[in-house]
């Protein structure tokens, strides 16, 4: 098939898109293009999810069952773990996950075993994008010599590019096809397929040189967020010691027009980008003999934030009590990495809680958006612990409150006025008016 007849196939929305991984990213990128009047195929090694989709059910908070249900009807939207009709796609796109190992090195496996996937039926004609975060020159480095394994030349009989994911579940103002979408390939073919497949639903673009540029544009935005959170997190720490709120700092820093950007402390990262992303940088870095001193010291200080809340819980504790954690029962509100959301990925609350449990603490936790501590790589011991009931009269009874994510719609008037004691590390408390003596800051 020629790059003209694949071009007009994707201008006129008779494409078929195929995306790998319905997750997070994969999900929401499927209903954008099907929203837009584009049929969408999805594959998932996960069973449950192509079922819920083909039942027109949502398994994301954000993404409703309406919006999937009318997707499927309309015939643009349907999924499947049968990864032998990837080749039934004009378009691929791979939305897998790229954790890192236990020596915080990229683990690349996923996209590695779906690019091999990709390659036993990969055919003339194809448009293949990966969005999965990683270091730069993975595209070419690693996903394109396996599909040429195949005997078909990537430029020639088929196409590669890179777009990255910027997903933020639970922020309103945004969505996949509002935030602009970067888009970046090695040769002007490919990239002008991709430009023409994301302009399906894409309200913006940014067209970069090379998928490798595209790359570094992902690992930046986080590199960034990474830096900057671990800056207010040091000086949570220090303005602390000084008798400083940092919050309050922080507001009134935020009022100059220019030259600030307000970041916010907390109990350490959460979440797939920010926690792993800056590292892929950092591993590919050592190739060139280049120490990423700033990457390095950012992810040790947000890295050591936990400890940092369990040690404040205890100094509170003991002056509040006159006791250690040992036999203490504690209520951590908040299990997602961030407030408004059922992800629980990287999410340092589950650190917290095990934290607490190895100083001997009984823990609980509360969360409207987790009702059921999802299986995890790094807390398999936590899988199937489920959300307490939302109490005033049961909050009571716990020795202490740990704020660990602060969701909206949660009375903190009503915790801070029940409990013993709060140790509130999201400043949702004092947002929430209740400035109260058991009420601590960490």
């Amino acid at each position: 098939m020629t790059f003209d007849i694949v071009l007009e196939k994707l201008k006129s929305k008779s494409a078929l898109v195929g995306v790998v991984g319905l997750g997070y990213v994969g999900l929401p990128l499927s209903m954008a293009f099907a929203e837009a009047g584009c049929r969408v195929l999805g594959f998932d090694v996960d069973p449950s999810k192509p079922a819920h989709i083909e039942e027109g059910q949502s398994y994301l908070k954000h993404i409703t069952s309406e919006r999937i249900e009318r997707a499927v009807n309309q015939h643009l939207l349907s999924a499947t773990t049968d990864f032998d009709r990837l080749s039934e796609s004009d378009a691929i796109l791979i939305c897998v996950p790229t954790p890192l190992t236990r020596h915080m090195e990229p683990d690349l496996s996923y996209v590695e075993n779906t690019a091999r996937a990709i390659a036993n039926g990969l055919r003339p004609g194809q448009l293949v994008v990966l969005e999965s975060t990683t270091y730069p020159g993975t595209t070419s480095e690693v996903v394109k010599p396996i599909l040429e394994a195949t005997g078909l030349v990537c430029g020639k009989d088929f196409w590669l590019a890179f777009s990255p994911e910027r997903e933020d579940p639970g922020n309103l103002d945004f969505s996949t096809a509002t935030i602009p979408k970067v888009v970046g390939a090695d040769d002007a073919e490919a990239r002008a397929l991709a430009i023409a497949l994301y302009n399906i639903f894409a309200k913006q673009l940014v067209e970069v040189s090379s998928s490798a540029t595209a790359e570094a544009v992902k690992l930046t935005e986080n590199i960034f967020r990474s830096v900057n959170i671990a800056l207010v997190n040091e000086l949570k720490l220090i303005y602390g010691r000084m008798g400083i709120d940092v919050w309050e700092v922080i507001d009134a820093a935020k009022t100059k027009p220019f030259g600030f950007m307000p970041f916010y402390p907390g109990p350490g990262l959460g979440g797939h980008c920010i926690p792993i992303d800056p590292f892929y940088l950092t591993w590919k870095a050592r190739e060139y003999n280049i120490a990423t001193r700033f990457i390095e010291l950012a992810g040790q200080i947000n890295n050591n934030m936990p400890e940092h809340v369990i040690n404040e819980l205890v100094v509170a504790l003991d002056a509040k009590s006159g006791r250690g954690l040992n036999g203490a029962s504690v209520l951590v509100v908040g299990l997602a990495y961030k407030k408004n959301v059922d992800d629980t990925r990287e999410s340092p609350a589950l650190r917290l809680i095990e934290l607490l449990q190895l100083r001997g603490a009984k823990v609980d936790y509360h969360d409207p958006f987790v009702p059921e501590i999802p299986k995890t790589r790094e807390h398999p011991d936590l899988t199937g612990r489920q959300s307490i009931p939302w109490e005033l009269s049961r909050i009571s009874a716990y020795d202490a409150v740990l704020i660990a994510t602060d969701h909206d719609g949660v009375d903190y008037r009503g915790l801070a006025s029940a409990a013993r004691l709060v140790v509130d590390t999201r400043n949702a408390c004092a947002r929430a008016g209740a400035n109260l003596s058991n009420v601590v800051a960490a």
